[in-house]
């Protein structure tokens, strides 16, 4: 069975419509309106072989802040919806970087409740035509619709690009595993207290 779904979320200040599909082949069709956010959330679809259709426009002319944080956020509800009840899944991953002379690390527990620690060591305030600040924004929308535990920490590295592409690569092979079945655990949920 796939795992699929499709939000569209419309408010004042976003339109947004995706669609994901958990076991796809990485295959994708992104546009936010940011550049560098487009290449990111490619980097994630494709590292995680998720297929992944993303289309958002947004009040950019203001700031970035209601687009970037409403991605993350329909990000995390898509994966919600997908994973359904989440049984057979090893509901937790983790993946270790490195990118040139940066190295990443990405923790996370689709265990059902939010929490976000992110580290990314990035002094700039752009990278590419992206506000980096609000990536904090972007994974705190994601955890809490997607009921997830995330942990970010950029150990060392000197490019700030090479940081934020490292992140999104170790989040896409943390959640490519986290939302992997094995066969052993196709009819039970991953939690000794029997819910999610």
């Amino acid at each position: 069975m796939k795992r699929t779904a499709d939000i569209e979320r419309i408010t004042k200040e976003t339109q947004i419509r995706a669609k994901l599909t958990i076991d796809g082949r990485g295959r994708y069709d992104i546009s936010t309106g940011i550049r560098f956010l487009d290449h990111m959330l490619e980097l994630f679809a494709k590292h995680g072989s998720f297929d992944l259709t993303l289309q958002a426009t947004g009040d950019l002319d203001v700031d970035q802040h209601h687009t970037v944080e409403d991605i993350g956020i329909v990000l995390g509800q898509l994966f919600s919806k997908a994973l359904g009840d989440r049984r057979g899944i090893n509901r937790a991953g983790y993946f270790v970087l490195p990118m040139d002379e940066t190295l990443a690390v990405v923790a996370v527990d689709l265990g059902g409740r939010p929490a976000l620690v992110y580290k990314d060591l990035v002094k700039t305030r752009l990278v590419g035509d992206l506000t980096v600040e609000l990536l904090e924004d972007f994974f705190g929308g994601f955890v809490n619709h997607a009921g997830a535990n995330l942990h970010v920490k950029v150990m060392y590295g000197r490019s700030s690009h090479h940081k934020i592409e490292a992140v999104f690569k170790c989040f896409a092979r943390a959640m490519r595993f986290a939302t992997s079945r094995d066969k052993r655990l196709r009819d039970q949920l991953p939690s000794t207290k029997g819910l999610l």
